[in-house]
């Protein structure tokens, strides 16, 4: 072998790069991480937390994948709070706000000391290809990496042009180089280049914001990790705060839109529709008088302070005048203006669902060049393009979740079926199984395929059956204990007809919940496991079992047009009966089954009827011929 052979190469030290090296060091491979600076391994670009509704279920995934995400924000996470706690179990979500050096530093720390692992400083020019398959990459200042396969994991850097005002600044964050080079190489090979819009706040003296005027927002007790594998430690948490835009605020900003690039026509790609600037706030909502702000510390050891909600492309001084008239930031410092960012990307039907590029073998792209937005998207995507690039060397099937499995599979699904013309962002909505894919069963859902694939220990993993056991054992002991009607005061009056009542049947009862039943654990003995995670999970299947029964039978349905696949052969415009649209969006995206057809934009159930008459006929003439 030649000294710069690799296995994979990956190209981008971000939240997808990282995870996808290290996903492909796990299964044994020789991986090359090539990023511009190892000091900034998974720096956070813009907001410094993780998780939230929808993005916790991937981080929680990641996790049960062999991931580092949960591992890191576990260990660098200065407050943790469980969202949507007043709603079911299919939307609770785990939000950490986390010291944004720390966190890069633990990656580090956890990249160079990895097997199989190599970081090389350097900026990728080209990606080398040869009889239709990838064979490595030339760096700008001429080194070249061979390797097998090749994932491109570039966030904001690809083509990255900052916009503060009119200044415009070539950057893929501010202070750090944009990679042109490279745009220019993946459209020789033909790939369909695109422009999306992200953007990020001014960040602010903590010290010279009036905290009085703002309301808090501690972090719970105990403190909720996002892995099961990461050691306990106690801390005080620091708080986040809660503030909002004046009448003031929306004149400045409503008079000042022309200087905006947003309104000028200096930016025309598209930005995220959930997350608008300040400026597109106040235009698209103009009936509405303020917006919220969430003030959140960037870390341990400094001052400095990321408003949430207050993404800007205005000129620096507007931008001043602007957030200085937020109640409690009247006498604040800017100490880095916010800016919008355009970046490349490469629409996401150029991708299968393995995340290989299908104009050349081995090439795969993960994170926001495939127009997602978002650190635990990205860190999803690395990860599976990690494992299917190892997959693709081995000459393995690739490793593909379907939207009943996991939210990874809903994610990549959405991307490889629809137009993605906005950046993506995760939601439990988009999950149409989302009571299968609650936070607390994405080991049940996950870990023995992180098993099958060498991507989890066998120690981890043992230690997660025995909790499957524990849970099962709760489940059976909640179902067969029954306590007198007599003991339960109040809450006996529901069941006069009856004697006695099962533990299961309490936990059904609305208002009752597991806190509840502890004190009746403690008198019943031994019988029940002291495991709390047990007892939670027990509890949550016993809860909603009739609805979980219900989303299993729909999942049943969904997995049986899942099975009707399309051979890659399939040629759709001899297909008669189908409308220009369909045929045009399948000839496009090349759905791998009736079910993934039929979940395109524009297609109908006539077009699916059409195309599963044609599929059959043309299954059987392959069977004929063979």
């Amino acid at each position: 072998m030649r000294e710069t052979d690799f296995d994979i190469v990956v190209i981008g030290g971000g939240h997808a790069g990282v995870e996808a090296v290290l996903a492909a060091a796990r299964m044994g491979k020789k991986a090359a991480l090539i990023t511009m600076e190892t000091s900034k391994l998974a720096l956070m670009s813009c907001n410094p937390a993780v998780g939230g509704i929808g993005k916790s279920q991937l981080v929680k995934e990641v996790d049960a994948l062999g991931g580092m995400m949960a591992l890191a924000i576990d260990a660098t996470g200065i407050q943790f709070r469980r969202l949507n706690l007043s709603r079911g179990p299919a939307v609770w979500s785990t939000r950490a706000q986390a010291d944004r050096r720390a966190y890069s530093q633990f990656v580090v720390d956890y990249v160079v000391s990895s097997r199989n692992v190599e970081v090389i400083e350097g900026l990728v020019a080209d990606i080398q290809q040869a009889g239709g398959n990838v064979t490595g990459v030339t760096t700008e200042d001429g080194r070249r990496f061979y390797a097998k396969a090749v994932i491109i994991t570039t966030g904001t850097f690809l083509g990255g042009l900052i916009h503060i005002g009119e200044q415009k600044i070539e950057a893929g964050r501010l202070g750090e180089p944009a990679a042109n080079s490279l745009s220019k190489s993946l459209a020789q090979l033909g790939l369909e280049i695109g422009r999306l819009k992200t953007g990020t706040p001014p960040r602010l003296n903590g010290d010279t914001i009036d905290w009085s005027k703002c309301q808090i927002q501690c972090g719970e007790e105990p403190m909720p990790f996002f892995s099961p594998n990461s050691p306990l430690r106690t801390f005080h948490q620091i708080p986040c705060h809660l503030t909002n835009t004046t009448e003031r605020t929306k004149e400045i900003v409503s008079a000042n839109f022309g200087k905006s690039p947003i309104f000028s026509g200096g930016i025309k790609s598209t930005g995220p529709r959930y997350c608008p600037s300040i400026e597109a706030k106040f235009h698209r909502f103009s009936d509405k008088p303020s917006h919220q702000i969430f003030l959140e510390p960037e870390g341990n050891g400094t001052n400095e302070i990321y408003p949430n909600g207050f993404s800007t492309a205005l000129p620096e001084e507007i931008q001043g005048d602007a957030i200085r008239t937020v109640t409690g930031l009247e006498e604040v410092e800017i100490t880095q203006p916010g800016y919008a960012i355009e970046y490349d990307y490469c629409p996401a039907h150029q991708v299968d669902r393995s995340l290989e590029c299908r104009q050349l073998a081995g090439l795969f792209l993960a994170g926001q060049i495939n127009g997602t937005s978002g650190y635990e998207e990205a860190a999803a995507q690395g990860l599976m393009a990690g494992v299917n690039a190892s997959l693709y060397i081995d000459d393995e099937p690739p490793f593909i979740l379907d939207r009943s499995e996991a939210y990874i599979g809903v994610m990549i699904d959405d991307l490889t079926t629809r137009s993605t013309t906005e950046p993506y962002r995760m939601f439990t909505s988009r999950a149409e199984y989302r009571l299968a894919l609650r936070e607390d069963n994405s080991r049940d859902r996950l870990m023995d395929h992180a098993m099958r694939l060498g991507l989890v220990e066998r120690t981890e993993y043992e230690q997660f059956r025995s909790l499957q056991v524990a849970t099962e054992s709760a489940i059976m002991h909640f179902r067969k204990t029954r306590i007198p009607v007599d003991d339960l005061g109040e809450l006996g009056k529901r069941f006069k007809k009856q004697s006695r009542v099962s533990l299961a049947r309490l936990l059904k009862q609305p208002g009752f919940n597991l806190p509840d039943l502890l004190p009746l654990l403690s008198e019943l003995g031994d019988q029940f496991t002291e495991d709390r995670e047990a007892l939670e999970r027990a509890a949550i299947t016993i809860r909603y079992e009739g609805y979980i029964d219900k989303q299993q039978r729909e999942i049943d349905r969904f997995k049986k047009l899942e099975t009707e696949t399309i051979p890659d052969d399939f040629t759709y415009e001899r297909v008669p009966g189908l409308k220009t649209e369909a045929r045009e969006k399948f000839v496009r995206f090349r759905p791998d089954s009736l079910g993934q057809a039929g979940r395109m934009e524009g297609v109908t159930p006539g077009d699916i009827a059409v195309l599963a008459v044609y599929l059959k006929r043309h299954k059987s003439g392959r069977g004929q011929q063979a």
